[in-house]
C-alpha cells in the first residue's frame, strides 16, 4: 500500500483532470474528492475501485485522451486514499480535510461545503447502513454543511457561526472513521 502523501503538483494534476473531464454530475475539485475519499476509507466495508472510480465521473468513466493520463490519475487517487486511510487509522488527530479558503468582507473564511458534498457522495457509494444516534449526529454535522450552497456567500454571512460549524466537521469525520473501524 503506497501511502506517500501527494505533492502540490499531484493535487494540481488531479484538479486539472477533474476540470477537463468533469460534467454536472462529477466530482468537481480536489476538496470534493478529498471528502469523497475520506468517506470511502471510513466506510463499514471496502468499496471496490470498479464502484468508486466511475462515481467520480457521475457513474460513467470519461473518454480519456490517452490511457497514460487515466492511469496517472487513478494512481494518484489510490495514493491519496491510502494516505487518508493510513492517517485516519494511525494518527487521526493529524487528519486535515482539504477545505477551500476564501476571503469574505476582509475576513478569511474556510469553506467546507464542497468537501462535505464529496463526503456525502462517498457515504452513498459506500452504502452506509443506518447509524446509531451518536454517530448519526456526527454525520449530520457533515451533511448539514453539504446542504449549503457556497457558490456565493451571502453578504450577511455570520462568519463566526459559519466557522464554528466548519470546525466540527473534521472531528465528526474522525469519529465516524473510528466508529466504522471498530465495527470491521
Amino acid at each position: 500500500m503506497h501511502t506517500q502523501p501527494l505533492a502540490p503538483a499531484d493535487f494540481d494534476f488531479i484538479d486539472a483532470t477533474l476540470l477537463k473531464y468533469g460534467e454536472d454530475h462529477s466530482v468537481l475539485n480536489m476538496a470534493e474528492l478529498d471528502g469523497y475519499f475520506t468517506a470511502l476509507v471510513s466506510s463499514p466495508a471496502k468499496v471496490d475501485v470498479a464502484e468508486w472510480f466511475p462515481a467520480i465521473w457521475g457513474g460513467q468513466n470519461p473518454e480519456w485522451d490517452n490511457m497514460d493520463e487515466a492511469q496517472a490519475f487513478l494512481e494518484l487517487c489510490v495514493r491519496h486514499m491510502n494516505t487518508l486511510a493510513a492517517q485516519l487509522a494511525t494518527d487521526s488527530q493529524a487528519f486535515k480535510a482539504r477545505f477551500d479558503e476564501t476571503d469574505h468582507r476582509d475576513q478569511a473564511v474556510t469553506l467546507a461545503e464542497e468537501w462535505c458534498f464529496g463526503y456525502v457522495r462517498g457515504v452513498t457509494i459506500g452504502n452506509w447502513p443506518q447509524l446509531p444516534a451518536e454517530q448519526a449526529e456526527q454525520l449530520e454535522k457533515i451533511t448539514g454543511c453539504a446542504e449549503q450552497d457556497n457558490f456565493e456567500l451571502p453578504a450577511d454571512l455570520d462568519v463566526n457561526a459559519h466557522q464554528q460549524q466548519v470546525s466540527e466537521i473534521e472531528p465528526a469525520a474522525r469519529a465516524l472513521h473510528d466508529y466504522w473501524l471498530s465495527q470491521r
